[in-house]
């Protein structure tokens, strides 16, 4: 099925909107369908003739129109101004009550269309402007006596009061006309005689015209007139059983109630599936785009935590490295006094030993060496000098050796507190470059989505030129079908006026199917013509369009065709 572009309202405003295809291999309805058309048709052109007799109209309207006006309004002053008197209105108010009574009308009716003309219609104006109406012809037609007693002399004083009321009624309605011209929501008329000759169908015409915005009634009967050749060409597919075609091709009948031509009925399951399908792009884009987000926001989530945890591992390998230092050195110190005091007291205690044994043996040497006590004193004196000395520098050493001990001891302890230190900066390193790497990804990642966004933009921005060059390929022929029917039906009158015979109209119509396909007979003789005629019709071509079974006859045809254009033929002459 070939498919056109669907209108934004579900009728078109203008009578002359290109008819567009139906379905692929479907008949032209517009072509098989009675003169009703073309006839309906001969209204618009407007003849010079006819133009003189319009303004001559115009001029007699114009001129009768405010004369009788005046006259009927003249007459029915007089009238009331003096039977105002006999109905006890004052010599001053008494004019003034056929200028009050007349001239309401025509304020009231003038607001009305002033009120039309804004768009803001208020109808009890009008009905005042009747009622006013009314009272004006009974107030003249009752100034003479009672209607009954005399109706010819009443109705005599009534007539021109109504003569005036006609005329402004009919510019009023001229007016209105005119405002609906110019806003575009003027709306034809259905014929009395469809109201009396298809008094079943036409209250159907009647609703999809009102309902739907139908303003043409010429639109509305080719409607009509197509949805009729879908109908019967949908018949001929399934040999006159509706039931077996599918419901997609019985959308024209079913639509057809609320406004829908047969084209655009036949275009709603594309253009519904098409708006499905965007639909469903832009949920998934949405899906898309949502699931981005999260990507990225948990990678942010976890280079945060990957950082706070490698603060936390620096701050515990710090205070560890601290304590550990801490610890060590207080043992260090410790251990050096230990050894102190336990050098210290051995040192004493051989001391006060060596100096007992030395008393003992200067006692028990007394005796004999008194001779020699002061150089043994002497020898004492300097062995205590001596070993105190010597007690001296192992005290020395043994400080030396804790201070050594204790130095190393806190060095191992800085080193292993070090260690730790740098295997933490190690890991809060590691633990950087990861979250550097996530980082890293999630750039990579949004490189990736923003090229695919640009990617789908681009497809997005080709797919609506594409769309824009397919509506405008779809006018262009849309037009060319436009020119082709305005053609066609100019021949059919022009064969009407000659009154041709059916034959001699057949032929002609396959000469303008050739050139419509393209024929260009400049240049070629009378022998050449047919060939090239043949390869632009087919002979099935002819016996559809013609609507005849044999191919002799349908060849025929062509050949008298291609005698017609040889000779000079051309649908425009």
């Amino acid at each position: 099925m070939t498919i056109t572009e669907l209108p934004h309202q579900a009728a078109a405003d203008t009578p002359l909107s290109p008819t567009a295809p139906a379905v692929s291999d479907a008949p032209g309805p517009v072509s098989w369908t009675p003169d009703s058309v073309s006839e309906t048709d001969k209204r618009n052109p407007i003849t010079s003739g006819r133009d003189r007799l319009m303004t001559l109209l115009s001029v007699a309207a114009a001129t009768g129109g405010p004369l009788i006006g005046a006259i009927g309004f003249a007459m029915s002053y007089s009238t009331l101004a003096k039977k105002a008197l006999s109905w006890g209105f004052s010599t001053s108010l008494a004019p003034w009550f056929p200028v009050g009574v007349d001239a309401s009308i025509i304020v009231f009716l003038a607001l009305d269309l002033y009120l039309i003309r804004k768009d803001t219609p208020w109808p009890l104006l009008r009905v005042a402007a009747h009622g006013m109406t009314f009272a004006t012809i009974w107030f003249n037609a009752s100034s003479q006596g009672h209607i009954s007693g005399d109706p010819v002399r009443a109705a005599s004083h009534g007539v021109m009061p109504l003569l005036f009321v006609i005329g402004v009624e009919a510019a009023r309605k001229l007016f209105i006309k005119k405002v609906q011209l110019e806003a575009g929501t003027a709306t034809d008329r259905i014929p009395l005689h469809r109201w009396i000759l298809s008094p079943l169908g036409t209250p159907r015409i009647y609703r999809r015209m009102r309902l739907y915005g139908v303003t043409s009634y010429p639109e509305m009967i080719r409607r009509e007139q197509d949805l009729k050749g879908y109908e019967q060409w949908l018949r001929r597919q399934y040999g006159g059983d509706l039931d077996a075609a599918s419901e997609d091709e019985r959308l024209p009948m079913t639509m057809a109630a609320y406004g829908f031509t047969v084209a655009e009925a036949l275009a709603l399951p594309e253009r519904q599936e098409r708006e499905a399908q965007e639909r469903a792009e832009e949920a998934e884009r949405r899906r898309l785009e949502a699931q981005t987000r999260q990507e990225q926001a948990q990678a942010h989530a976890e280079v945060d935590r990957l950082r706070s945890e490698g603060m936390v591992e620096t701050a515990r390998a710090q205070v560890a490295a601290e304590t550990g230092q801490a610890r060590a050195h207080a043992r260090a110190q410790v251990s050096a006094a230990e050894r102190a005091a336990e050098q210290e007291e051995a040192a004493l205690e051989t001391a006060l030993l060596a100096e007992a044994r030395a008393r003992q043996a200067a006692a028990e040497r007394e005796a004999a060496q008194q001779r020699e006590a002061a150089a043994a004193a002497d020898v004492r004196a300097a062995a205590l000098e001596q070993q105190a000395a010597d007690k001296r520098k192992a005290a020395k050493e043994a400080d030396r050796s804790a201070a050594a001990e204790a130095q190393a001891i806190e060095t191992a302890e800085i080193a292993e507190a070090r260690r730790r230190a740098a295997e933490a900066n190690l890991a809060a390193a590691e633990t950087e470059q990861a979250a550097a790497e996530t980082l890293r990804a999630a750039a990579e990642t949004e490189r990736r989505r923003q090229e695919e966004e640009g990617r789908r933009e681009a497809a997005l921005a080709d797919a609506a030129r594409a769309k824009q060059a397919a509506a405008e390929a779809e006018r262009r022929a849309a037009e060319t079908r436009l020119a082709a029917a305005e053609t066609e039906r100019r021949a059919v009158e022009a064969e009407d006026i000659a009154r041709l015979s059916p034959r001699e109209r057949s032929v002609r119509k396959v000469a303008r199917m050739a050139l419509a396909a393209g024929l260009v007979t400049i240049g070629l003789g009378p022998r050449q013509i047919h060939p090239a005629l043949c390869q632009m019709v087919s002979i099935a071509d002819v016996q559809q369009a013609l609507e005849v079974s044999s191919s002799d006859t349908a060849s025929k045809y062509r050949q008298e065709a291609a005698e017609l254009l040889a000779g000079g033929y051309r649908p425009e002459q």
